[in-house]
């Protein structure tokens, strides 16, 4: 790389922040940043041409939790926790919502449903039986409704799956591309440098300022940084987190397609909705937790093609399909479920450990991140 002066001038020369990660959670960040600071220079470094982890590569669910999560939750977090989990979740979505505006995003809350396999009998038995119980811990979130879960009958011909489905009315889904370009016009309009195959790939921290070295080519300097790669954080410092590859397919247009919502299976490891006349299908990182522990994108034969029997035999058994494509994200995941936000080096901070609720939460965790920087 042979930068120009008026490149380094530019773009790389006196720096206030650095926010690595152009994701949700970095472009939030930048954002609320650019309120408080409306002088500074701030410059997003993503090491991808577009975000390199899950931001754009979600399935686009606005949610926060199935009932089955949300039990599985409880085993491992006090109630009180559980519930601030749930709470924090649906205000990040309204801090989402707020900031671009559900026409910008495309959102719609068409509700959630949870599936349940015919062998699955007790676990469904156990979801039926506690939703009483889920429902009135969550009048504490939803300020009194009484029914954030109710049982609805099957009426879109899945199979193999237990006949009542239970449904969620306050969940949602939006469209992730609309969603991130959202996110960079904000961005552009306030003046926020967004610099994309800039890969940042050490932190040192010095006296007053922070090094960073950028595409193992170049040093650079900082006032602040800002760590927002989730999934990737380790490489930048010891987190209690592990990556967690996710893998998608999305069909070409099915006529007449009747499924609307999103839609939850197998404790929520498999997910689906629908997107422009198309199923878009997510999940089965437990049929081999091991290989898709990793931050590297791609795709499995044995996770993709179990995807495509799902399809076949249980949410499209009556109707033909054809795949249009295939990916995958990276998210970062923990024991728990709380977001680490934090410093991590003196003039460095970090708002990562999203556990595969990024939509919801990002934006949220991006102002907290931002947050952390008291003065520049």
């Amino acid at each position: 790389m042979n930068f120009s002066y008026w490149e380094r001038h530019t773009w790389l020369q006196d720096i206030d922040v650095a926010i690595i990660g152009s994701g949700i959670v970095g472009l939030s960040c930048a954002l609320e940043l650019a309120e408080r600071f409306p002088k500074k220079k701030l410059v997003v470094f993503e090491k991808g041409m577009l975000p390199s982890g899950a931001s754009t590569k979600n399935a686009g669910f606005a949610c926060f939790g199935s009932i089955s999560e949300i039990l599985d939750d409880l085993k491992t977090h006090t109630e009180e926790e559980v519930i601030q989990l749930i709470r924090d979740r649906v205000a990040g979505l309204q801090v989402l919502r707020k900031r671009l505006g559900d026409t910008t995003i495309d959102y719609q809350q068409n509700g959630g449903y949870e599936l349940f396999y015919e062998k699955d009998t007790d676990l469904f038995e156990e979801c039926i039986e506690k939703l009483p119980y889920i429902n009135k811990l969550l009048e504490k979130v939803f300020l009194g409704e009484k029914q954030t879960f109710s049982i609805k009958n099957d009426t879109f011909s899945f199979k193999n799956v237990q006949k009542r489905l239970i449904f969620n009315q306050f969940e949602g889904q939006l469209d992730t591309g609309k969603m991130m370009q959202g996110l960079l016009q904000q961005c552009a309009e306030k003046n926020i440098l967004v610099l994309n195959n800039a890969e940042i790939t050490s932190i040192l921290s010095e006296n007053d300022h922070v090094l960073l070295n950028l595409n193992n080519f170049m040093e650079i300097s900082t006032k602040k940084v800002c760590i927002a790669t989730n999934g990737f954080a380790k490489q930048f410092f010891d987190a209690a987190m592990s990556p967690a590859r996710a893998q998608v397919l999305i069909t070409n247009p099915i006529p007449n397609l009747s499924i609307k919502g999103t839609f939850h299976l197998d404790k929520g490891y498999y997910y689906f909705r629908n997107i422009h006349n198309r199923i878009l299908f997510g999940g089965g990182r437990n049929l081999d937790f091991v290989t898709e522990t990793t931050t590297r994108l791609g795709t499995t034969q044995r996770i993709q093609n179990e995807l495509e029997r799902l399809l076949r035999t249980t949410i499209l058994p009556n109707t033909p399909f054809t795949i249009d494509a295939r990916w995958s994200g990276i998210m970062g995941v923990g024991e728990q479920k709380k977001p680490i936000v934090k410093q991590v080096q003196p003039n460095v901070f970090c708002g990562v450990r999203l556990g595969g609720m990024g939509v919801a939460i990002g934006s949220s965790v991006g102002k907290q991140l931002a947050e952390c920087i008291e003065s520049i």
